[in-house]
């Protein structure tokens, strides 16, 4: 099992993978996710009359901010210098949720899908921490990586 797993040895031990020997490429990686509420609570945020503010703002820094931190916050990930980091958000008033969407680019040895998933999180966390007074039933979900570019294995898109 171990000879699947990149960030165990051959006995068990957790280690980080070595990329040493990696050539930088362009890499992409794309994640969403989607926070769920009461209508009122939807029609707050996205109406801007929030008690806190303007919650997609602050939600958009915050997971810009956490996308460049991913190296202090998951164990044994590889610092990478972010060159571009985006969080979209898509309101589905049908639902009252608000898809967000990371997008993040680097030029690198290794891939860029643990800053965009942990991008989207922080941004879905802090929609839910700016809002928690009005609705604390809002459930978060549906975290994916929805693409990623770049380095030895290529192309994903999920389907």
């Amino acid at each position: 099992m171990a000879d699947n797993l990149t960030h165990i040895d051959a006995a068990g031990n957790a280690l980080m993978v070595d990329v040493s020997e990696k050539p930088e490429t362009k890499r992409k990686a794309v994640a969403a996710g989607r926070i769920v509420m009461k209508p009122e609570t939807f029609e707050r945020i996205a109406g801007g009359t929030a008690p806190k503010g303007d919650v997609l703002a602050v939600a958009r820094v915050a997971g810009i901010m956490a996308a460049k931190r991913t190296q202090e916050l998951i164990p044994l990930c590889h610092p990478l210098m972010t060159e571009k980091c985006t969080v979209d958000f898509i309101p589905h008033r049908e639902i009252s949720a608000i898809e967000a969407r990371c997008t993040v680019f680097v030029t690198g040895k290794t891939g860029v899908e643990m800053e965009a998933l942990t991008g989207v999180s922080i941004a879905l966390l802090t929609i839910y921490d700016m809002c928690k007074a009005m609705d604390r039933g809002m459930e978060i979900g549906d975290i994916a990586l929805l693409e990623k570019r770049g380095g030895k294995s290529g192309v994903y898109i999920k389907e």
